[in-house]
């Protein structure tokens, strides 16, 4: 047996209910398996206990956690920013109804196409370089429209512990820290609207010393900055590297411990920062832990002493989950039987995907209730990369659905 990361809270009861409502009926009203719910109570919550914390601090829904349009409609008027990283992003970013002003596009690689429809929306593009800078100015003359340019900075510094390190080397993302100031002033002579800077360091740590490191070095740097281009940046993006507890032994964030320590860096600020804005930039920890995606056994079989529960969902929709989404040992996210009664006998067994490969595997050795077949199994945290980060053309297997649940 091996063990598994812990049911969030809000769907901690047996049987399974989201919002309110079964996940039988969830299914119902989506019409079939596999399926997403996204709580957006449970969104909401996380809004609201990042408000608490982080007084005075924007906001920034980042959309490639989850683009689901029902939920960019819904969190567009919750949060101060949209954060995007392509073309089709701002499509979706502006559809929701976002203000163009507080959408800002990020990512190495922008196309002419994307620069262009961004700086006419009026989206603020983070410069990844500066040859991007010197054409989005190129862009901004032929379209006879001033571009809103920040630069996004490769900084010295890195998030220790996080599962995705954005800083402290060679990096295809941001400016080198060292170049930053001068790439700034060139835009800035150039007539751009100049909106700032954008530090990122890491991505899904749980240590909250070392985000709390973080930000008060990405502070510093940011004075730094501020004071070498000698033009105050209207905001500054933090970054945002909160991470959320996937799998057995990991421990929530404590983010009223780092929204006071973030408190008084902001009061020890650099005057260069005197009226600048801050934001920090937040995903999954927005919205990972409200989703669910709910799948059916189709087939209940024994091999060599193992049980397999086959389902009718897997790495085509949950590619994370089945760890195969940068994760060297594969670890098993809380999953449940979500139609089992409270006291159901349990068993030892692994939950696997539709898929012909090895690779499609749910749940490696876990314990749960005795499943049969067209039962519910329920996989947890699956409400960041999920659709938008799995294989979903792979064997030609349709598109999961997904519904954004609101209780009743």
């Amino acid at each position: 047996m091996k063990p598994m990361g812990t049911i969030p809270a809000d769907f901690a009861g047996t049987p399974l209910t989201i919002a309110g409502r079964s996940a039988a009926d969830w299914v119902a009203t989506a019409g079939d398996t596999p399926l997403f719910v996204y709580d957006m109570a449970a969104v909401e919550a996380r809004i609201a206990r990042f408000r608490a914390a982080f007084a005075g601090i924007d906001l920034h829904y980042a959309i490639k956690a989850n683009p689901f349009a029902p939920l960019l409609a819904a969190m567009a008027p919750l949060v101060d920013g949209f954060d995007i990283a392509s073309g089709g992003e701002l499509a979706m970013a502006l559809a929701a109804d976002k203000p163009a002003r507080t959408i800002s596009f990020a990512g190495p690689g922008k196309r002419d196409d994307e620069l262009a429809a961004a700086i006419e929306a009026g989206v603020t593009i983070n410069l990844e370089s500066a040859g991007e800078a010197t054409r989005a100015l190129g862009i901004g003359d032929r379209l006879g429209v001033t571009p809103r340019l920040a630069i996004r900075v490769n900084p010295e510094i890195e998030l220790r512990g996080s599962g995705m390190r954005m800083g402290g080397r060679a990096s295809p993302f941001g400016i080198d820290a060292d170049r930053a100031a001068t790439v700034a002033r060139d835009v800035i002579a150039a007539g751009a609207d100049w909106r700032g800077l954008h530090i990122f360091a890491g991505s899904q740590a749980l240590d909250a010393r070392a985000i709390i490191e973080t930000q008060a070095a990405t502070m510093a740097l940011a004075g730094r900055l501020a004071e070498e281009i000698g033009v105050m940046p209207p905001l500054v993006n933090l970054g945002g590297g909160f991470g959320i507890p996937y799998f057995p032994g990991e421990v929530p964030l404590d983010i009223a411990v780092i929204g006071e320590a973030l408190s008084e860096t902001r009061a020890n600020r650099s005057a260069a920062l005197r009226d600048t804005r801050f934001a920090i930039e937040l995903g999954r920890w927005l919205v990972g832990e409200a989703g669910v995606y709910l799948t059916r056994v189709v087939d209940r079989k024994e091999s060599r002493g193992e049980t397999f529960l086959v389902v009718d969902g897997g790495l085509h929709h949950q590619l994370a989950a089945t760890g195969n989404l940068g994760t060297v040992v594969k670890r098993n996210y809380p999953v449940s039987v979500a139609t089992a009664a409270a006291e159901a006998p349990t068993e030892t067994l692994s939950v696997v995907g539709p898929l012909c490969t090895p690779l499609d595997r749910l749940a490696d050795r876990v314990t749960l209730p005795v499943a049969q077949v067209g039962d519910l199994v329920a996989v947890f945290m699956a409400g960041a990369y999920g659709v938008s980060a799995s294989p979903t053309a792979f064997l030609g297997h349709p598109m999961p659905l997904e519904i954004l649940a609101r209780h009743s």
